[in-house]
């Protein structure tokens, strides 16, 4: 247990802050103390004279049921921590937050409004997977039994889920990949590539609060940083399979539409 505690106050805190969050909600609803009505995506019951603006983050921080539960917030804090103490990605204080909220964004404009999806955390942590798999591009890794290179993953798991729950649930956890690459365009690929500009910088307000919010404050202070390494092997609990999807009552994760007709 101390060193739980340990490796969670030392990740980087966007990370250690939407974990922690995930796990706390997940509880609640699957303990029976929360309905899972009042945090799934339900675009009438945010735009109304009294709205539920907190259906814009909730449906976000709820992992599948049962083994999904642990291999969700697994993925979620490993991949997550992974990216935000990445140097070469989020050079910058703040810069994670800005790709999250980015990234939270397109999925609920495309898995939300054009796909009527209610939950989308697997396709977040999708999106970190790929974005992930983007910086370690000529690596492999392991799924399950199969060695494949590391920017095949994500693909692979769109595969495992649309096997175990259907095209649509695969349909709307893609949202993700495209979100993420959507993200590395506007940012990496058109600037470089194409003499554009990035127009989502890190406003400096946000640089100066999280410089001051995290610990030996300086360039990237998380204390132990979980970053990859040539000898690590970073995407391995993936050889189990991608877990998100799997025994979920609500027809995968992904549509999620019989959980809001409750």
């Amino acid at each position: 247990m101390d060193q739980v505690q340990v490796a969670f106050w030392a990740a980087p805190p966007v990370t250690r802050t939407i974990t922690a969050l995930t796990l706390v909600q997940s509880v609640l609803v699957y303990g029976g103390v929360l309905s899972g009505y009042y945090v799934v995506f339900w675009p009438a019951q945010i735009f109304k004279l009294l709205p539920e603006i907190w259906r814009l983050a909730t449906p976000f921080l709820l992992t599948g049921p049962r083994l999904s539960f642990f291999f969700d917030l697994y993925f979620l804090y490993h991949y997550g921590s992974q990216l935000e103490t990445s140097a070469v990605r989020f050079s910058q204080p703040g810069d994670f937050f800005i790709y999250l909220v980015f990234v939270a964004f397109v999925i609920m404009l495309t898995a939300g409004y054009v796909l009527g999806g209610m939950v989308f955390t697997s396709a977040l942590i999708l999106a970190f997977i790929y974005t992930f798999a983007q910086e370690n591009r000529g690596r492999r890794t392991k799924l399950w039994f199969i060695e494949i290179p590391m920017e095949y993953l994500p693909w692979a798991m769109l595969v495992i889920t649309m096997v175990l729950n259907g095209w649509p649930s695969a349909l709307s956890e893609s949202m993700g990949i495209v979100a993420a690459h959507l993200y590395d365009f506007l940012t990496r690929i058109y600037p470089t590539f194409g003499g554009g500009r990035n127009y989502l910088v890190t406003p400096a307000a946000v640089q100066r609060f999280f410089s001051r919010h995290t610990p030996n404050a300086g360039h990237r202070g998380y204390g132990t940083a979980f970053q990859a390494s040539a000898s690590s092997q970073p995407a391995q609990p993936s050889s189990r399979g991608w877990t998100s999807s799997i025994q979920n009552p609500w027809g995968g994760r992904g549509a999620g539409r019989r959980l809001g007709g409750d």
